[in-house]
């Protein structure tokens, strides 16, 4: 039997993306506040460590105190390790763009228009995960909040039995060299010591409060989504029955993709998970992931596809706006096709600013 769920907290669920710490600014919008800078100040690429120097120490506690304070040069000059100085020059500009902005959907949305990308693709996923957990507020589905991940954390997929299995990359590193016993677990493998193989869950009705109860205390957890397609039985008199499963990984991202879309351009649409596309009026694509964006371009085009990069093909999506005016003209009414890949390695990286940048919008929107 199910879990009965309540819709977490935003300071419950992937408490360092400081999203409890953002102020509502309008539909979409969100609002940094000096805590939200304090969570980034706490991270581990700007706190300090044992060995910081004194100018380190006493620029990172003036900025806790007052997060948005002028920094001169001669601050971050003092610092001993070029590193840090390094750091901290990157959170600095990244701070100021994002308070020049007003929100970090609008923010987030800047970087990627722009053009030439400047920000690191950490501050990018980080903003992407707060803006995700904003989208999600009301959410009580745990599918949707693991789906969610999709949007800035890369993922590592196998084919497991006819399942197709999507598992956090860094988590399944971490629990690679330590076996899932932590500090323990990496200094016994340091020591040569042979380490019990590591469990991970797929995730399933029994398990979402266990799934996002993890991710109140660590960033990293063992929950696996099922990417798999619904199965398909095909009936002689030429119906098809559809055996729906409980919960279905796909569905929770469409669901999510929905809510993104709608949160970062205010634009309703429904989307789909399809096995296939058998379109002949195909008109528009959209790659969820360079795999995939490079894999319908060549089906588009009626380029030979060979078979090893069909299948690294993980799912495709239907596309359709709920009000077609706010569509391009040329393309209204037609359905705009998604796809999601994996590549060569079995890894897969979404990138949801595809969907902002070419997305076929009407022109206002």
């Amino acid at each position: 039997m199910s879990e009965p769920l309540a819709p977490p907290s935003l300071d419950a669920v992937w408490p360092g993306s400081g999203a409890a710490l953002l102020i509502d600014d309008g539909p979409g919008r969100s609002r940094p506040t000096p805590g939200y800078w304090r969570v980034w100040l706490n991270r581990p690429e700007l706190a300090p460590v044992d060995e910081s120097c004194v100018a380190e120490r006493a620029l990172h506690q003036a900025l806790l105190d007052d997060p948005l304070r002028s920094v001169m040069a001669g601050q971050i000059e003092a610092m001993r390790d070029p590193d840090v100085r390094d750091n901290y020059r990157l959170f600095l500009g990244f701070r100021d763009a994002v308070q020049r902005a007003g929100t970090i959907e609008a923010a987030w949305a800047g970087f990627f228009r722009a053009g030439e990308i400047r920000v690191p693709p950490l501050f990018l996923d980080l903003l992407a995960q707060a803006i995700a957990a904003r989208a999600l507020a009301d959410v009580d589905d745990a599918f949707q909040w693991r789906a969610a991940e999709l949007l800035f954390r890369r993922q590592r997929v196998q084919v497991q039995e006819g399942r197709v299995l999507s598992a956090d990359a860094d988590t399944l590193d971490r629990l690679q060299q330590t076996g899932g016993l932590g500090s323990i677990g990496q200094l016994l493998r340091q020591a040569g010591a042979t380490l019990p193989e590591a469990q991970v869950q797929v995730l399933g009705p029994d398990n979402g409060g266990a799934y996002l109860a993890s991710r109140a205390i660590d960033d990293h957890h063992p929950f696996v989504l099922d990417l798999t397609h619904e199965v398909q039985q095909h009936l002689s008199h030429g119906l098809t029955l559809t055996m729906t499963r409980s919960q279905s990984g796909l569905k929770a991202l469409a669901s999510v993709l929905e809510r993104w879309v709608l949160h970062t351009q205010g634009v309703r649409v429904h989307i789909t998970p399809e096995p296939r596309v058998d379109d002949p009026a195909w008109r528009w694509h959209i790659g969820l992931d360079v795999e995939a964006s490079a894999l319908l371009n060549d089906l588009y085009e009626g380029e030979q596809v060979d078979e090893a990069r069909l299948g690294r093909l993980i799912s495709l999506f239907r596309l359709r706006f709920d009000n077609p005016a706010e569509q391009r003209e040329d393309l209204r009414g037609k359905p705009v096709y998604l796809g999601l890949a994996m590549n060569p390695q079995g890894q897969l990286k979404l990138k949801p600013q595809n969907l902002l940048l070419n997305l076929p919008l009407a022109p206002g929107q």
